[in-house]
Parts: structure tokens; sequence; C-alpha cells
């Protein structure tokens, strides 16, 4: 049983929706975020990542940087750009990508069902970066991006959703630059709001996607609220933190391919002869780019030339959902053993690039800078809930979800 709630949401007017609306923190630097915010006082950024508004030379992580960014939150709200909803509601929202759409309800989830693990992780989490959202958090005294959930399909919440989009006109409707399509509906109509409800308590679990960070921050400011306040309310705020939850059938993951530096040392002789004692090598014969086709399949960029490697069947254990995922299979019998990658969350010779950059960006990369690159097929929903579900977590960069959910279209406040 799922406790899914509506919030009173702090969020634009439908006036300013496209000129707050601003991809995650996480997804570009500060560099980046600034030429992405520049000219526009209501883009998101000047509050998930206020160090724009001061000095390059400011460390990102100085009290000064979550004190702007609280400011700035509180500065849009007193300029009427955000607006509090009167009472709680749900939030509907699509995303429309290259003719694919995805579509969640933006919706409070519950601390205490991410704490005994009802709602399920597959990543780690590093210190430093939950040290910086528990500041963030903690300053602002606010949910300020959505974590992307998922949960298994459940018909009645897909005609719920269908059945609201028909009939209600949206609350907004805008196109960016990069041509994504995001659209908002609210659901205000007690009756309804009782109806999703119920019909989100009928799950049994719920699914971290993407933002293990965001979700692992606001749980111990929760907990740091609930210490300081020892007769508090099981319904209070902090309890609850924002979340966009999706059917996992809607949901795409594409491929993260990976670009190791150099050979570890091997000639190009010996590392192919390396590769070959738990792969299948056989050189691409159609011209441009492999893209593998099938699981356990790869593209490898070596030296101006495709290949096509596929895992030998003696090295997959079907039986374990992580060791016969193909990010695993590529780590433990080529990465570790041949190019010396032992461990790709702090080894600094190999890079991630994430499927939206293209194959293509692989062999440029090499061709620049040397080494071999490896084009992935991607992770599906159901290797990603089964190993969840088996309380087991993912490799490294395994995951990467298009399109991003937008911050800044739903502010949820701690209170």
């Amino acid at each position: 049983m799922s406790d899914v709630r509506p919030f009173a949401a702090l969020r634009p007017t439908a006036e300013f929706a496209a000129k707050v609306a601003a991809l995650p923190y996480d997804v570009m630097s500060s560099d980046e975020a600034r030429k992405m915010a520049e000219g526009n006082p209501y883009c998101f950024l000047h509050v998930t990542k206020a160090e724009i508004d001061l000095d390059p030379s400011v460390d990102h992580y100085a009290p000064i940087v979550y004190e702007t960014a609280a400011k700035n939150l509180a500065k849009l709200e007193s300029d009427g750009v955000l607006v509090r909803d009167p009472k709680p509601c749900y939030y509907i929202y699509s995303q429309t990508m290259n003719g694919r759409t995805q579509t969640g309800v933006a919706a409070g989830s519950s601390v205490d069902e991410y704490l005994d693990g009802r709602i399920k992780k597959h990543e780690l989490t590093r210190e430093e970066k939950e040290q910086d959202r528990i500041r963030h958090v903690a300053t602002t005294n606010a949910n300020t991006g959505p974590v992307f959930m998922t949960h298994k399909p459940c018909p009645a919440i897909t005609a719920f959703i269908k059945n609201w989009t028909a009939k209600h006109e949206p609350e907004y409707s805008f196109t960016p630059d990069d041509g994504i399509t995001h659209t908002v509906w609210v659901v205000d109509c007690d009756d309804a709001i009782n109806e999703l409800r119920t019909l989100f308590a009928g799950l049994d679990a719920l699914y971290i996607a993407d933002g293990h960070h965001r979700n692992a921050s606001t749980a111990k400011v929760a907990l740091r609220k609930r210490a300081e306040n020892p007769g508090y309310c099981p319904d209070a705020p902090f309890n609850y933190y924002l979340s966009v939850l999706f059917s996992s059938d809607e949901l795409m993951i594409m491929d993260y391919n990976r670009v190791v530096k150099n050979l570890n040392g091997l000639s190009e002789e010996a590392y192919l002869e390396a590769v070959k004692k738990n792969f299948e090598v056989t050189p691409a014969t159609a011209p441009g780019p492999v893209k593998p086709a099938a699981r356990h399949s790869f593209g490898m960029y070596l030296n101006k030339t495709w290949y096509n490697l596929t895992a030998k069947p003696g090295l997959i254990d079907e039986s374990d959902p992580v060791e016969c995922l193909d990010y695993s299979i590529l780590q433990k019998h080529l990465l570790a053993p041949v190019l010396g990658i032992s461990d790709p969350r702090t080894h600094p010779d190999i890079d991630f690039v994430g499927g939206l950059r293209g194959v293509q960006a692989l062999a440029d990369h090499v061709d620049k800078d040397g080494g071999v690159a490896f084009s992935m097929y991607p992770a599906s929903m159901e290797e990603l809930i089964a190993i969840a579900d088996a309380g087991q977590i993912m490799p490294p960069k395994s995951t990467w979800f298009e399109p991003k959910l937008r911050s800044g279209l739903f502010v949820h406040t701690l209170g």
C-alpha cells in the first residue's frame, strides 16, 4: 500500500511557467547554467544552482550559495511569479519528445516508505552530493526539484489520467528551444483527488528511476526535523517529498556509453586478443557507428574501426538480475581485467556518454583523444525493477532517462 498524497504546490502562474521551468541542477555545469539563465530573472536555476548569481570564485558549497537560493525562491513568490495553490492537489505532467509522450503525476511521496524500503532504489549515493542537497533543502525549506519515480503498470491509474486530460484544459503547455513539450493539468476536484489517492494506495511499491540523491537528502532533512520536533504530526509536510510518478511502461531508458582513455599499456593487437577471451569480436561490415541491436551485444570503436562484440554464453548468469546486465558483463569481463578499470565510480580513465548525444559522439571522442569506446544496449525498465525488487544495486552510470523533468513547475515546501 503506497501513501502518495496531494499537496498545495508553490508553482508559476501560466504567464511565467515557460520562463521559470529549468533543467535539473545536476545535468549541467555552473558555467552552462549561467548561460541558460542569462537575461531571464525567472529561470529556476537561480534557485537550484544559485552560485550563478555569485562571483565565479565563490565555492559552490559555501553557505552563501544556499542562502542565495532561499532568497531567490522567496523573491519569486513575493513577486507573484510563484503562487501557492489554495488546497492540496495532484498535478498531471506530460512530456513529448520526438513524437513520444510520457505522462505522470506530481505528488508527495512518503519519507517513511523510503526509509523502510517500500520506495525501492537501484543506485548508491555519494555523501558529498547528499550533503549538498541536504543543505539546499534545509536552507530553502523546500523540495525544489522532483524525484523521478515509477511504478508497475496500473490500468486504473492510466485510465484516470487519460480521462482527466481528455476532459480538462491544461494549466500549462509550452515547448522550449529543445523541442520537448511540457503540459500540466491540475487535479483539483475533491472526488477526483480522493479517487486518485485510493488508486495509488493500491500499489505495492514505488521505484526511484532518477534522483537518488534528492530522495536520500530530503529523507535526512525529515529525520532532522523530527528530532527537532519530538511531538511532530505524521501528516507534517516534511514527512513527504516532491515526486513525479510514471507507469513503468511509459518510460524509456537510453544507452549510457563508455569511453576509456587508453589501452592500459597494451598494444592494439594484444588488446584485441585479450578481448577475444570473453567476447566474439568481428569488424563491422556496415558503414557508420555500431549501435547494438540486442542484449549481450556491444559496439566497440578502436583506431577508426567499429567492431561488433558479443558476450560468450558462459559469461552470463541469467538467474542474477545484476550479473546478467550488459553493464555488469562489460565491466566484469573487459573493463576491469583488460583495461584496469577496477572501480568505474572513481577511476580517472573512464568517461560516460549519455545516449542523447548519439553513438557518433563516441567515435569523435576516441578520434580526438585516443583510447577505446563502447556503445551499449540500453537497460530496460523490467531489468531496473527486477534489480530493485531483489534489493540489489545497478552498476554506476547504467540508466539515462530522457526527457528530464523540469524544475520549478512544482515546489513542495516543508512547512
